[in-house]
């Protein structure tokens, strides 16, 4: 992890939309998940939801601003000041369901680029999370990319629940919808949010643009889960 040193029209972009009161904007948009798909139904042991979160957080890596986290410094309980801090990892944190509730569980691995390690740790995490349930974050930690799914309707559109004033965090949330039949290609809602101090639109059109050529080339990223 390092300090991220904004250049002068940065910093002033940042302290422009981080003083607003709601500085959180997002983007769903449908992507091509043909191929995706048809490599999730050809494997034997390749999993839909393991795979789409790999290719998610490979997608976050990858786009430099959604690294980043905006950290508040306090000394002797004053607030001293605000910086931007890179991390070099980042660990996926998605709702899953659970046999021991109603209520979702998160479901948290770091990203391994490995697709096929990634995948077995994903795997057996979700298979704890049936029993052993968890709906706490590690306390101060912000290295999380928050995702979920919404496997009930193509939505068009998504709000979350955020936390307000001190508490107010510039972690991304990633939500996918349910996919469906448009002519000879299978489509997904996406829904993407991020703090607008750090993630602008640009950043945002570049994640869509780089997770749909991640879809388009599942083949061999998940070659080794084909038979």
């Amino acid at each position: 992890m390092t300090t991220v040193l904004l250049d002068p029209h940065r910093q002033t972009h940042f302290t422009h939309f981080n003083n607003m009161g709601s500085p959180h904007f997002g983007i769903t948009a449908n992507v091509d998940i043909t191929e995706f798909l048809g490599c999730v139904r050809r494997s034997p042991t390749l999993r839909f939801t393991p795979a789409m979160v790999y290719l998610i957080t490979r997608t976050a890596l990858e786009v430099r601003p959604f690294r980043w986290r905006i950290r508040r410094c306090k000394v002797g309980g004053e607030e001293s000041k605000v910086e931007v801090v890179e991390h070099d990892n980042l660990r996926p944190s998605w709702a899953v369901p659970t046999e021991a509730s109603s209520a979702f569980s998160f479901c948290t691995v770091a990203y391994d680029p490995d697709p096929l390690v990634f995948h077995q740790a994903a795997e057996a995490m979700m298979e704890r999370m049936k029993t052993r349930p968890n709906f706490t974050d590690e306390p101060g930690a912000d290295d999380y990319l928050f995702l979920s799914t919404f496997p009930w309707a193509s939505f068009t559109n998504v709000t979350h629940a955020m936390p307000v004033g001190e508490q107010a965090d510039s972690i991304p949330r990633i939500v996918w919808g349910k996919y469906f039949r448009q002519g000879d290609k299978t489509l997904m809602p996406l829904a993407v949010q991020a703090h607008h101090a750090v993630v602008d639109g640009s950043d945002l059109g570049r994640y869509y643009q780089l997770i749909q050529q991640h879809f388009k080339k599942s083949a061999p990223i998940f070659k080794l889960f084909m038979p």
